[in-house]
Formats: C-alpha cells, sequence, structure tokens
C-alpha cells in the first residue's frame, strides 16, 4: 500500500501512485522493518530534480522494481525540501561514504535509522542488483552491516557538534580584506563566477562584496565598473580591496544576466549553469536563487547606477509573483527543469521555430539577437536564449520578446512544486519589499506583504515555525534555524517598507525562539530545535549552500533588530554567531558569503538611521530616499512622522509613529513616489507607536522640518534636514543612481 496519497509535498504526491509500497517518513515506518526484520531503503529527491525524475520512470514505475523492493524492504520516501534536517544527515552519510552526494540520495539503513550503504542515481538495472546485493548481505553477514552501521552513525554523530571558534585576533575587516584576496584568486576574470563548471550563483558572495566595496576606505578609485571582466579595480588611496570587489560582482552578474541560465524572455534565473561560459543551465528554477538574485542586482544598481542590475532586479521580482505566487499570497517553491518528458524544451528555440512565430525578417533578427543557430546551443540542435549585448533598436527587441513570450505560453509548462517554504518566502518578503520601493513598484511591496501575512496566518503557531505550507494548509515538519532566521530578516525589511511596525514585533518573536530553542552554547546554533525530532545526530552546519546557513542568517537578523532596538543581548548574541566564520572564511570563503556580509555590517558600525517627517511631505521622500541609497552596509533605516517628540525640538522625548528596515536597500522610494513616498506603505491603521522601534524614540523634527539621524549604539549626530548633508554624512562612497 502506498501511504503518500495525504502528503502536503508535491514531490511525495509525485509518487502517490507508484507501485512502490512508499511510506512517509515515520516511526511507524521504522517500526515495520522491525516487525518484518528487513532494511529501510530513504530515497531523498524533491519536486524539481531532473534525476529524480529519471530513477522514478525508471525504477519506481517499474512493476518489477516496486515488487522487488515491496518483498525485501521498507521503502521510505522524503522532500529533502521538507525535511532539510534529514537530507542533511542522511547527505553527510552518503558523501561520508562515496566522497559526493546529490539528488535523488538512495540511501539503504537498518530498522534503526543508520545507514550502511549509498549513494544517488542508479539506472534500473544496477539498482535491482543493488537491492538484491543488500538483501543478501542483511541475511547472510547481519553482523558486519550492523556493525558498519553503527560505526558510520557512531564517526558522524562525533563530528557532528557546533563548530566552534572565536572572534578572529586581527579583526573582522581583516578577515574581510583577506576573504576578498581569496575570492580573487578563484574568480574567473574572462567569463565571471567562481571555480569551474559547473557554475551556481554565488548569491551571498555577490551580496559581500558589494558591502566591502561600499565600507569607508575600501577602495573609492571612483571607476564604473563595466560588463563581465570590466575594469574598476584600481585602489587609489590604497585601501584593501574594494574597487577589486566591485569588478568581481558585475562581471559575475553581467555574465549571468547576459547568459542562458538568465531567461531572456521570462525573466528569472535558472538553477546553475553546466558550463563556465553561462551558457546552458540546469532549467529548473528556484525561489530561493531568484529572491537573494533579485536583492543582490537591486543593491547593485544601487551602488553602480547600472541598468542592466536595476532591468534584471525588476524582472526577477515580476517573474516571481508571475510565476510562483500561490492563491495563498505565498511563493511556490520551484519550476521543474521538464516538460512533456524533456528538460528544457519549454525555454529553447530553433531558428525554424522563430521563424513560424515571427516571420522570416523577425525570426532572422531574433536568431542573431538571441544566439539561435541551426546547430543550437543544447541538445537536439535546439538553442538557449542569450543576449549577449543590449539590442540596438529597443523597441523592436521588446516587440519580438513579448511575441515569443506569448507563443512560449501555449507549450507546455514545466511543473511547479506550489509548498511554501517558510525560510524561502522571508528571503522572497526582503527582496519584494526592497525592491518595491527602490524600483517604484508597489505592487512588488504588497506582494511581499501578502507573503508575511500568509507566514503569520497559517505557518506560526504560537512561538513556532511550520516549514511548510500547501494550498493554506501547514505541512506536519517542524521550521529549522533557516526558517527562523530568514523571515525575520524578511520582516524587519517589510516592516521599514510599508509603515507596520508589527513585523518588527514578530520578527523579535521568532529571534527569542531561535536563541531558546537552537542554540548550541558559545554562540553556535543546531539546525534543529531542542525538542525536535531525534536523528542518529543532530545536524548543525553554518557553511551556506545555494541560500545562507542558519547560523549567517541568524547572525544577520540579530545585528539588525538589535541595531533597531538597542538590544545589547542581540547585538553580542551576532557578534557569538559570527565566532565560526573565521575558519570558514579562511578555508571555504565561498561558503561564507553570507556571514562575511554580516561582518561588513558590524565594521560599519552598523549604522541607525532614522528619518522623521510627515508621510506626504516631499522632504520626508527625499531624506528616506538618500538614506536608502547612502546607508552604510548593513545599515538600519528606521522611519517615523516625529509628532510627538515635538516641532523644533529633535532631541525631546516623544513616540512619533514609524518602522524600521535593515538597509542596502528597502526604506521608501521617495525620488521615485514624490510626497507619497516616505514611510506612506500601507497607511496609519497599520502602524504601532515609536515603542515598538525604540531608534524612532525621541527623534523629532527640526524647526518643523523632517530630519534625518545618523546613529551608532544610538549615539546619534547632529541631526540634518537636506539630502545632500545626509549623503555626506553617511559617506556613502558613489553617486545615487539615476534612473
Amino acid at each position: 500500500m502506498n501511504r503518500l496519497s495525504d502528503a502536503t509535498s508535491p514531490y511525495l504526491l509525485q509518487h502517490a501512485g507508484n507501485p512502490v509500497d512508499w511510506w512517509p517518513w515515520s516511526e511507524e515506518a521504522f517500526a515495520e522493518a522491525r516487525a518484518r526484520d528487513v532494511p529501510v531503503l530513504l530515497s531523498v529527491g524533491y519536486a524539481a530534480c531532473h534525476w529524480c525524475h529519471v530513477m522514478a520512470h525508471e525504477s519506481f514505475e517499474d512493476q518489477q522494481t516496486a515488487a522487488l523492493l515491496n518483498e525485501n524492504l521498507v521503502a521510505i520516501k522524503v522532500d529533502r525540501e521538507e525535511r532539510p534536517d534529514v537530507d542533511a544527515v542522511y547527505m553527510a552519510a552518503t558523501q561520508a561514504m562515496t566522497g559526493q552526494g546529490g539528488w535523488p540520495m538512495t540511501v539503504f539503513m537498518t530498522p534503526e535509522g543508520e545507514p550502511f550503504y549509498s549513494g544517488t542515481y542508479y539506472p534500473r538495472e544496477y539498482f535491482q542488483r543493488l537491492v538484491l546485493g543488500v538483501v543478501k548481505a542483511w541475511h547472510e553477514d547481519r553482523d558486519g552491516v550492523i556493525g558498519q552501521a553503527g560505526r558510520i552513525a557512531a564517526a558522524l554523530a562525533e563530528r557532528a557538534a557546533p563548530l566552534r571558534g572565536q572572534a578572529p585576533a586581527d579583526g573582522l575587516a581583516a578577515l574581510c580584506d583577506q576573504a576578498v584576496a581569496a575570492l580573487a584568486a578563484d574568480y574567473d576574470t574572462q567569463r565571471g563566477g567562481f571555480g569551474r563548471a559547473p557554475k551556481f550563483p554565488p548569491s551571498m558572495v555577490l551580496e559581500f562584496l558589494l558591502r566591502h566595496s561600499e565600507r569607508p576606505g575600501a577602495g573609492r578609485d571612483g571607476e564604473k565598473p563595466g560588463p563581465a571582466g570590466g575594469s574598476g579595480g584600481g585602489e587609489a588611496d590604497g585601501a584593501p580591496g574594494g574597487g577589486r570587489a566591485l569588478a568581481m560582482v558585475t562581471g559575475t552578474a553581467h555574465a549571468m544576466a547576459r547568459g542562458g541560465m538568465y531567461d531572456q524572455i521570462g525573466g528569472g534565473f535558472a538553477r546553475y549553469s553546466v558550463d563556465p561560459d553561462w551558457v546552458v543551465p540546469h532549467f529548473e528554477k528556484m525561489l530561493y536563487d531568484n529572491a537573494l538574485l533579485a536583492r543582490v542586482y537591486a543593491h547593485m544598481w544601487r551602488r553602480t547606477g547600472d541598468p542592466l542590475a536595476r532591468r534584471v532586479a525588476r524582472e526577477t521580482c515580476a517573474w516571481m509573483i508571475r510565476e510562483l505566487r500561490t492563491q495563498e499570497g505565498g511563493f511556490a517553491s520551484a519550476l521543474d527543469a521538464d516538460s512533456e518528458g524533456e528538460e528544457g524544451l519549454f525555454y529553447t528555440w530553433t531558428p525554424a521555430e522563430l521563424t513560424a512565430e515571427l516571420g522570416a525578417a523577425e525570426g532572422r533578427y531574433a536568431a542573431e539577437t538571441f544566439g539561435v543557430t541551426e546547430a543550437g546551443s543544447f541538445e537536439h540542435g535546439r538553442s538557449v536564449l542569450q543576449l549577449r549585448a543590449d539590442p540596438a533598436e529597443p523597441d523592436r527587441f521588446v516587440a519580438v520578446r513579448d511575441i515569443l513570450l506569448a507563443a512560449r505560453e501555449r507549450r507546455v509548462r514545466p511543473g511547479r512544486d506550489d509548498k511554501v517554504v517558510a525560510a524561502w518566502n522571508g528571503l522572497a518578503i526582503a527582496a519584494l519589499a526592497e525592491c518595491g520601493l527602490m524600483l517604484a513598484e508597489p505592487g512588488f511591496t504588497a506582494a511581499a506583504g501578502d507573503a508575511a501575512a500568509l507566514l503569520a496566518r497559517v505557518h506560526l503557531r504560537g512561538e513556532r515555525l511550520a516549514r511548510t505550507s500547501r494550498a493554506g494548509v501547514a505541512g506536519p515538519s517542524a521550521g529549522v534555524l533557516e526558517d527562523y532566521a530568514c523571515v525575520a530578516e524578511g520582516l524587519l525589511a517589510l516592516s521599514g517598507v510599508t509603515g507596520q511596525a508589527g513585523w518588527v514585533t514578530m520578527a523579535g518573536q521568532l529571534l527569542e525562539t531561535a536563541l531558546t530553542r537552537f542554540s548550541g552554547g558559545g554562540g553556535t546554533f543546531y539546525d534543529t530545535a531542542d525538542d525536535g525530532e531525534a536523528l542518529i545526530y543532530r545536524p548543525a552546519d553554518p557553511l551556506d549552500g545555494p541560500t545562507p546557513s542558519g547560523t549567517f542568517a541568524m547572525a544577520g537578523a540579530l545585528l539588525s533588530h538589535g541595531a533597531l532596538t538597542g538590544s545589547a543581548r542581540h547585538r553580542e548574541a551576532a557578534l557569538a554567531a559570527l565566532g565560526v566564520l573565521g575558519p570558514i572564511a579562511r578555508q571555504y570563503p565561498r561558503a561564507a558569503g553570507a556571514g562575511l556580509a554580516v561582518a561588513e555590517a558590524v565594521v560599519a558600525g552598523p549604522a541607525e538611521i532614522a528619518v522623521v517627517g510627515p508621510p506626504g511631505d516631499p522632504r520626508t521622500a527625499a531624506l528616506h530616499m538618500t538614506a536608502l541609497l547612502a546607508a552604510p552596509p548593513g545599515a538600519v533605516i528606521a522611519l517615523g512622522d516625529g509628532a510627538a517628540a515635538g516641532a523644533g525640538d529633535g532631541a525631546a522625548a516623544g513616540a512619533g509613529g514609524g518602522a524600521a528596515a535593515p538597509a542596502g536597500g528597502g526604506a521608501g522610494d521617495g525620488a521615485a513616489t514624490g510626497a507619497a513616498g516616505a514611510g506612506d506603505g500601507a497607511g496609519a491603521a497599520g502602524r504601532e507607536p515609536a515603542e515598538a522601534v525604540p531608534l524612532l524614540a525621541g527623534r523629532g523634527l527640526v524647526a518643523g522640518a523632517p530630519a534625518a539621524y545618523v546613529c551608532r549604539d544610538f549615539a546619534c549626530r547632529m541631526p540634518v534636514t537636506d539630502p545632500v548633508e545626509l549623503r555626506a554624512t553617511l559617506d556613502y562612497p558613489s553617486p545615487a543612481p539615476a534612473g
């Protein structure tokens, strides 16, 4: 009997009709294995995984293979995105046993959950022989199998304690400088990105490099970096690495956005490039990649004024809303790589297909513009669309692009994994909230608010988060550390954009739960709660993967919350969480990008910027936008009306309404929206008094005029009322972007 029909995971539901007698991960499954005295097969994957589909079609839909499994094993199916803890534990075992890992992950284990043989994808004939070999060993060499499983489990548990470290002796600034140099040595100067193929989007590393380039004294050469491989590497003042850091950002960002990994007609990024030139992607599209990259490109535009960065940020946000938004207001996890059983078919083109849609002349133009050839850049003579240069005729290009997009919509679409993952929605909330204001797209901000409301309504159970939901129903899996940290970060960004300070309160509650339930002592964190399900060991991985590690995400959210509220306890917890940064950044800087970005915020203060003034006043909007565009790395921005503090007395005590957000993008679009911009967001009905954001307390107007206060550790300079003065006070290294 297959027991997956009631699952909330689309991946598990994909297997509900298999002839394999699948169990979901549960104690009942292991009890069944003990009762039958058989080993357990654990199969882990996710809905958008191409090779998971291949193995499913070859083996799990095959009657002969299913009969072999049903007779000899208890088969458990796990969605790695729903149970990242299970995935992490058994991926560690797989990597320890084989030296590599991936999905689908295939693990044979004892009824006690101890693994003794593992791998990834197996072709059907090999898989059948493997199952027979496992069963033979189970019956004929039981002591050997159990002994090996016990040794593997013990070795994993022994090395599973949280990594401990301490603040680097020469300081976080020096550590960041060293990381820039190490990353530069691994940087592909010709093609952008780091290392060899396959190339993954280095989202957190790019954010760190942007913040490093913003650090006062980190390189003020004044150059505007060009496209991939561009210059911008001068160090006129001899400061360490600012220009070089910015050149790596722009080189990589241009290369990714110009190649086939970026959807040139629909927006949004695929998972990774299989080649070093960013031409052919692995076509699945993930929410987390696009949320992180939208924010990076928006911050790159903020830093450089590059129109490509602005376009890509806007298009990526629009794609998330168009393609991933669920009926309940959240964001689905991913789009599949396959359609009609073929990878990339939805996204690739032939010259004949272009001509059929556009006619001969425009078909030739499209082929030349997008690099579509008879030979093809992908399989079966099909080409992945690229845009290696901006079109000389923008109007013609837009018309052709729109026709092709409409034609593509008539194709069979890739499947969508429509479960809502809390952490990834937190990333999307932060990106959409910031981009909505920065790019004058109020619909982006509204979508961020809807997603936050869904998390509060469906995922939050008292003080605890559910990891996933689907169709407005919370899934059975408990939230892990990254869920608490990334949702808190998203809510802090949203609060400042909309003027709803209640999101700051909710973020604080989530961080408090994380500090209480996930702490490993000494500043360390486990990835699962102390009262969560016991696995063969409790996972604690501080290294970044495709998303920020839970530890580094916590450090960032704690630092921002501490800066907004004046909480020394939160700041100290953030600094303690960075204790593991030194050993990771020195050995694996590409796995430390999120932590290094937080370190740059610590080096910069972070700055605390309070902007107060009537929401409808264009002077408030101008200060607000300047604070956003000129905020030092990791700064937080609080927005209030300043009314209760008393006109003409910036030092007077009071409680003006307002909210706050981490900066690096994300606190009002006064320059774009005029008087409607600063702090107007959701209107006064959604606001709480300034006590909810202590940074606003006592920050009043100056001689009746809107004012900005720049503070560190709640010690503020004299308030300023002019945007030029504010920029000078903040000492930002580049002019504000135009347009």
